[in-house]
């Protein structure tokens, strides 16, 4: 799965990085990014790629509570077009979720160690998402998302057996242009394993409240 991410690289590489031609939307060095908060998306509206902020924990249009995107933060890839929550969205309300790291927990022996994820050869990576809009009883909008996972590579299992799907530069492109959901389906897989690395991070991400460069610094494991 994925449950917490960063992304706290400088706005104007986001912007380049992603082909962001004019925005007036902005998002802070974040370093513990945590399900129920906004997190900056980039959608394609169109023919032109557009960026600013979803809730993460998707909630379907035709949702009754709200409450439902606590358990709809992750989709796996496996089974997308068998629930309606996504198989509706699969075809035209596909996103990009910008990171420069996610972090997973390896459990071993009693004890769960934080580790963080970055691409080797890339500073930003985004993570495909679903995104959906659900208006609530008083006529409010709000507008969410989900980050879709797959199995993990065989390196990655060591921590975890699952993953976000992380695109390519040239997959990012096709992920948010192409029509038809059965042109990007094949896109749905592990990253590379030799172009990630992983390493072990202190207990404070385990809080949502801390939010520092302390979240994202090495720890040596005792």
């Amino acid at each position: 799965m994925c449950g917490r991410f960063s992304f706290a690289t400088d706005w104007e590489e986001v912007l380049r990085e992603f082909a962001i031609n004019t925005s007036q939307y902005t998002d802070r060095p974040r370093y513990n990014v945590a399900p129920g908060q906004l997190v900056t998306a980039i959608i394609s509206s169109h023919g032109e790629r557009r960026i600013g902020p979803l809730k993460w924990g998707l909630i379907p249009h035709f949702s009754k509570d709200a409450r439902v995107g606590y358990k709809m933060i992750n989709a796996r890839a496996e089974s997308l077009e068998e629930k309606p929550s996504y198989r509706q969205l699969l075809d035209r309300k596909r996103c990009l979720i910008p990171a420069d790291s996610y972090y997973e927990w390896k459990r071993d022996a009693g004890k769960s160690t934080p580790y963080r994820m970055v691409v080797r050869d890339r500073t930003l990576f985004a993570m495909a998402g679903l995104f959906d809009t659900w208006i609530d009883p008083e006529g409010n909008k709000i507008s969410s998302c989900t980050i879709i996972t797959t199995a993990a590579s065989e390196w990655m299992t060591k921590i975890h057996e699952r993953m976000p799907v992380i695109l390519t530069e040239e997959e990012e492109k096709t992920w948010l242009s192409a029509r038809d959901f059965q042109n990007v389906k094949q896109l749905l897989r592990p990253y590379e394993a030799e172009k990630m690395k992983a390493y072990p991070v202190s207990p404070l991400v385990n809080n949502v409240k801390n939010d520092s460069p302390l979240c994202i610094s090495e720890a040596t494991i005792l």
